[in-house]
């Protein structure tokens, strides 16, 4: 997968377009390409992800107090921890299609980079800053709850999905359950596996990732999808 060097269809589908693109271009300028093209140093995301981290840390903060007045401070620290967790907003990333705009250099590129979880959630991140200096809170926040707070319920659960997934199976009818690894492709220094939750006999779940866990947890998150719609 290559990336996208126009960024126009990007602000489309976010529904916001810059006025400052070098913004939007550092945001999703990876170091590895800041080094090759020779960038100056603070050319790449890692300022504006320090950024947008903040900025999202306030608006989900407020969020969730206001949404959820009668939970203790721990609880909401734990409910905040989980929805904005590295593969809980690299799912949001992906869901943009994120990861084809992001300028990887060739050596990452050729190791998997554009599919790993913490690239495209700190990109991800950069971009919310990347708005919040081009236009301020108010729009940060509009991106914020329109692509992080949306099928809230869903994405809580990437914090833990095999705990979860638990927890569900042992409170309802069913029979225990168990991930069976199905296949793992690519070269060696680049594996992705794909691991398929079996209950009752059935497939309910499938997921893919770079280890073992994050393909589990994937299949996991789907495999509690089934269940609550059946």
């Amino acid at each position: 997968m290559s990336y996208i060097k126009d960024i126009s269809s990007l602000e489309d589908k976010i529904g916001y377009i810059f006025t400052d693109k070098n913004l939007i271009n550092q945001a999703l300028t990876h170091s590895s390409f800041a080094n090759e093209k020779k960038i100056k140093i603070f050319g790449n995301y890692e300022r504006l992800e320090f950024l947008g981290d903040a900025v999202l840390e306030l608006v989900s903060s407020e969020y969730l107090f206001r949404e959820h007045q009668n939970l203790s401070e721990g609880k909401l620290t734990r409910l905040r921890s989980s929805m904005v967790c590295e593969p809980a907003l690299a799912y949001c990333a992906r869901e943009i299609g994120l990861e084809k705009y992001i300028r990887l250099g060739r050596g990452e590129e050729a190791t998997g980079g554009r599919d790993r979880d913490s690239i495209t959630s700190d990109v991800f991140e950069a971009v919310i800053g990347a708005i919040f200096l081009d236009s301020g809170l108010k729009e940060a926040k509009r991106f914020i709850e329109d692509f992080v707070m949306n099928d809230l319920e869903d994405k809580i659960l990437f914090s833990d999905c095999k705990t979860a997934l638990q927890e569900l199976v042992q409170a309802g009818k069913h029979s225990d359950f168990e991930y069976v690894l199905v296949d793992e492709f690519g070269p060696d220094h680049n594996k992705t596996f794909s691991v398929e939750v079996v209950l009752d006999g059935k497939v309910v779940g499938k997921g893919e990732g770079k280890t073992k866990k994050a393909a589990e947890q994937k299949a996991a998150m789907e495999a509690i999808k089934t269940i609550r719609k059946n």
